[in-house]
């Protein structure tokens, strides 16, 4: 899963009336800036620019990073959702079922491999529910993508329990590069595993990347395969493949980010639990205002994080005016897209999902986010979230249900 990431900036000084980004790169940047210019020069010495030996130490990091036996680079997030499905035989004929809360690649690559798309609800983690899977199985079904959303492991263990062993387990691991549940990590835990690269993610690269992920040989062989038009030697096209391949350049960046990642997930956990702080004390009082949790067994990395507000479009105004970045991770469920519209899907098809697309908002979240910044985002998100009950009819704000 991957997606356009709005309102990133350089941070500002934290004063009362300095803007707060909605997404900081520039720390990153320069933190790793030096030692990958040293790798990149070695690149350009050599102009080992496609695949090579850079990408295939990554792909070596990356599997051991996440305890699959294979990672193969590819182009981005979404051609690694699709070379994922289609290398382990997804096609035509086949049921797949989706969390209804998910960026609409995690869609898109099922319905561009042929096959039909089954959305199902979701838990108040924003999560696909094991619940609703068990009501959606039919003879047809064989995947379910468990997306692991805004940084936490969908229930991957549940999920193998529900299925059974005959169903393909994947991972949509966009927004979890790091994260753990259950003694499972992120990327290693199902048949096979699809994650991005793009440059606001945990494990961003300078530009776009992706990456397959999976302990079956038979899997990773036909990736690499699908990848490079259809064969892993020079002419070789044993089927129709794609042009998708990770760039060297790339390669060499996030390598020098792997070694990072732990400690820079761990500056988003501690910027986390002041947010739970601040907005504890804040909203003592408005029950309406949810919080995220990390779930009991589970690593949250918190790629974004995901309060629920009454009155969202009149909070989100505000905080704009305010100058607070912040984003919506999704305003539609997936069933409910134009795109979709085929499936005959109308409201009613996952609740939860549905009553959370009208309430969810992504507030500032990055490494190096600082707790002034964070007390401005709260503060200017009390005064909102105020605001906008009072407004609403009878002095209290309803939120929005789908």
């Amino acid at each position: 899963m991957t997606e356009t990431t709005t309102n990133a900036a350089p941070a500002q000084p934290a004063a009362a009336d300095q803007p707060v980004p909605f997404l900081d790169l520039q720390a990153q940047t320069d933190e790793v800036a030096p030692e990958v210019r040293e790798r990149w020069d070695e690149i350009l010495r050599t102009s080992a620019f496609v695949l090579g030996p850079a990408v295939d130490r990554f792909e070596r990091e990356l599997a051991e990073h996440t305890g699959a036996r294979h990672a193969v680079g590819v182009g981005n997030g979404t051609d690694a959702l699709e070379i994922a499905l289609q290398a382990a035989g997804i096609g035509p004929g086949d049921e797949v079922i989706v969390p209804a809360n998910t960026f609409f690649a995690t869609a898109e690559a099922v319905l561009r491999c042929g096959a039909t798309l089954v959305p199902v609800d979701v838990d108040d983690d924003y999560l696909i529910d094991p619940q609703d899977v068990a009501a959606h199985l039919t003879p047809r079904t064989r995947a379910v993508v468990a997306v692991h959303l805004y940084g936490q492991m969908a229930p991957v263990a549940r999920l193998r329990e529900v299925v059974g062993p005959d169903v393909l387990l994947v991972e949509d691991a966009a927004q979890s590069q790091g994260a753990s549940r259950d003694g499972l990590r992120s990327g290693g835990a199902g048949d096979v595993a699809a994650t991005s690269f793009y440059p606001g993610k945990n494990l961003g690269a300078f530009g776009d990347g992706g990456a397959v992920l999976t302990s079956r040989d038979d899997v990773a062989l036909r990736a690499r395969r699908l990848r490079n038009h259809g064969g892993v030697g020079r002419y070789e096209h044993l089927e129709v493949g794609t042009n998708s391949r990770l760039d060297a350049l790339q390669a060499a960046a996030l390598s020098v980010k792997l070694t990072r990642l732990d400690g820079w997930n761990a500056l988003r956990s501690a910027a986390a639990g002041r947010y739970a702080a601040l907005l504890a004390e804040a909203f003592a009082d408005v029950p309406e205002v949810v919080v995220p949790r990390e779930v009991p067994g589970a690593v949250h990395v918190w790629h974004l994080y995901v309060v629920r507000v009454p009155g969202r479009a009149a909070v989100s105004e505000a905080l704009s005016a305010a100058g607070i970045g912040h984003g919506i991770h999704y305003p539609a469920p997936v069933h409910l897209l134009p795109a979709t519209a085929h499936l005959g899907l109308g409201p009613g098809t996952a609740p939860r999902a549905e009553a959370h697309a009208g309430e969810i908002l992504s507030l500032p979240m990055f490494p190096g986010i600082t707790a002034a910044q964070q007390e401005r985002v709260v503060g200017a998100l009390h005064a909102a979230v105020r605001t906008a009950r009072a407004g609403a009819p009878g002095g209290r704000d309803r939120a929005v249900v789908g």
